[in-house]
């Protein structure tokens, strides 16, 4: 079981689904996770929650900055 949630706003992977997102609350029985590109949240069972590595954070970031300024 992973007892290190990523704090709010950091970016976490889906182990289910290895998708990467934002953390958007931590709270309760699931940890929600938001897409880099915006879109609605999804809940996550905190045990299939881990911290982004260095380069899914990257990846996830640039995809964010591209999303805010309008970029494909």
């Amino acid at each position: 079981m992973n007892s290190e949630i990523p704090p709010v706003g950091a970016y976490a992977v889906d182990t289910r689904t290895n998708r990467i997102g934002r953390v958007m609350d931590a709270g309760g029985p699931y940890v929600q996770l938001r897409p880099p590109t915006g879109g609605y949240e999804w809940d996550v069972p905190p045990e299939a929650v881990r911290a982004a590595g260095t380069l899914e954070e990257l990846r996830a970031r640039v995809r964010e900055r591209n999303w805010h300024s309008g970029l494909p």
